[in-house]
């Protein structure tokens, strides 16, 4: 029997988060956004502990405005990558973040499911990246796009986990310093 090529477990010194277009016109019009924002500040705050690094891109800010205050605030200094391609891997600014931080392993949350991330997640994994979803860290214009587009990213080879579990999973264990240090941010 065969078993099936399964990826490597998440490890802190591979990840780097990247967060997605999360800008003040799209507030109103994402499904769930409230969701969004709380596990993309629980996933940042996670990361500033344990120095994973993090880019955020700002698609078309002139016309979408820019990163939402609550998520800008949590980042000092908070430097997005503008963009116009709906494939973060389109941007060459982005391209170069990547590279200098060396990351294999990408973790996405933001807006929208269906284009943005979806879009990102393929051209990372042709790029042979890791990459994971935030399911409950992403979402769309409607419930149905959301949905296409987890799936999308699922068949294509992207790996789909909440918040809590990847959280878990870059831990390994209980009792480090690390894991004390964000024993908060685990909590449901």
């Amino acid at each position: 029997m065969n078993k099936p090529n399964l990826p490597d477990r998440l490890s802190a010194d591979r990840c780097v988060l990247v967060v997605i277009d999360i800008q003040e016109k799209f507030r109103d019009l994402i499904h769930g956004m409230d969701q969004v924002l709380a596990g993309t500040d629980r996933l940042i705050r996670f990361c500033q502990q344990l120095e994973i690094p993090m880019v955020a891109t700002e698609h078309y800010p002139r016309g979408l405005g820019v990163t939402v205050p609550e998520i800008r605030n949590l980042c000092s200094p908070f430097e997005p990558i503008e963009k116009i391609d709906f494939s973060c891997a389109g941007c060459a600014p982005f391209n170069k973040a990547l590279n200098d931080l060396n990351s294999d392993q990408v973790i996405l949350c933001g807006i929208e499911a269906h284009v943005c991330v979806y879009q990102t997640a393929f051209d990372l994994l042709r790029q042979g990246k890791q990459v994971i979803v935030a399911v409950d860290a992403v979402s769309s214009c409607s419930a149905a796009n959301r949905e296409i587009g987890l799936r999308r990213t699922a068949e294509l080879g992207a790996q789909n986990m909440g918040v809590q579990m990847l959280m878990f999973e870059i831990l390994g264990k209980a009792g480090t310093p690390e894991f004390k240090n964000v024993a908060n941010l685990l909590k449901d």
